[in-house]
């Protein structure tokens, strides 16, 4: 009998750049292309960013070992320069394997940004699940650092 794994992921991550340049990565098609779709050894299939309420976001993506990813996401609640809160499944070769509610907090930090990433989500059999998506979006957020030159 198939299964659904629930988890909660809490990141939180300090950037130098203010919080209107750390929303902007979030919210340019172009910006959140460069840090979020292009990895080192992937292929981009896919990628539309329509970033309003109720607008989407799709993306997909075939790993180095041919897999392909998918992404596809609803975003509910926009405040600019300071909150985005996003639903959004998961793919791989078609077949969904989790569906998660997340939230983006941008915060004043001094003269940069403290962004708290909270996912709850639901992990079904044969997906990466909790542990593996919190590495993903860490290293996410760490290329987002380096799309903001940090």
């Amino acid at each position: 009998m198939p299964t659904a794994q629930h988890a909660t992921i809490i990141i939180e991550r300090p950037f130098k750049a203010p919080p209107a340049r750390v929303f902007a990565a979030w919210s340019s098609q172009t910006a959140k292309r460069s840090w979020f779709a292009e990895g080192e050894g992937w292929k981009v299939l896919n990628f539309a960013l329509d970033f309003r309420e109720g607008g989407t976001e799709t993306s997909r993506f075939a790993a180095p070992d041919g897999v392909e990813h998918a992404n596809e996401t609803v975003f509910h609640d926009i405040v600019a320069n300071q909150r985005i809160i996003f639903s959004y499944s998961m793919l791989m070769n078609g077949v969904r394997h989790s569906v998660s509610l997340a939230t983006i907090d941008v915060r004043p930090d001094g003269v940069g940004t403290r962004l708290i990433f909270t996912e709850q989500g639901a992990f079904f059999d044969g997906g990466d699940g909790p542990k593996m998506r919190e590495m993903g979006w860490t290293e996410l957020l760490n290329a987002l650092a380096k799309h903001l030159g940090e």
